[in-house]
């Protein structure tokens, strides 16, 4: 996986910051290891700021976008109607721009399950979101 010769964006929202931290650190160790030198990290007060960021990175110069956030589940439908829209509304940007975004916004029950997501016991959210990036870019420079 080499992203030596690629922008790649990485925005981290601040909402659950102990989570997103970890997921935003992941990310850039991926980046560093495939030996990506360009990368513009931005930080948002939380998931619903996401898009519009992400947007403005790839209608500049970033051949991707790592998206970070974490939307906590809670009594009511918000936490759905938060990743529904965040989800979709990043769709539609990554087919409107024909560059790829990584999907590491974390939608957990608990902040239990947020954390073994963010590295502790399932993995890093953010790894997997930077190496799918890579390996997204890698493909479509095939294609």
């Amino acid at each position: 996986m080499n992203a030596a010769d690629k922008h790649i964006g990485v925005i981290v929202g601040r909402w659950n910051e102990i989570i997103t931290d970890q997921l935003r650190k992941g990310a850039l160790e991926v980046l560093e290891d495939s030996g990506c030198k360009k990368v513009t990290l931005a930080t948002v007060s939380g998931s619903w700021e996401i898009p519009a960021v992400a947007a403005q990175m790839l209608h500049k110069d970033c051949d991707a976008v790592i998206a970070l956030g974490c939307i906590l589940q809670g009594q009511t439908p918000h936490a759905q109607l938060l990743a529904g829209d965040v989800g979709s509304a990043l769709m539609r940007l990554q087919v409107e721009t024909k560059k790829p975004i990584g999907w590491g916004i974390l939608t957990p029950d608990t902040q239990e399950q947020a954390l073994d997501r963010a590295g502790l016991k399932m993995g890093n959210k953010g790894r997997e979101a930077a190496a799918a990036v890579i390996e997204a870019l890698s493909v479509l420079d095939q294609i």
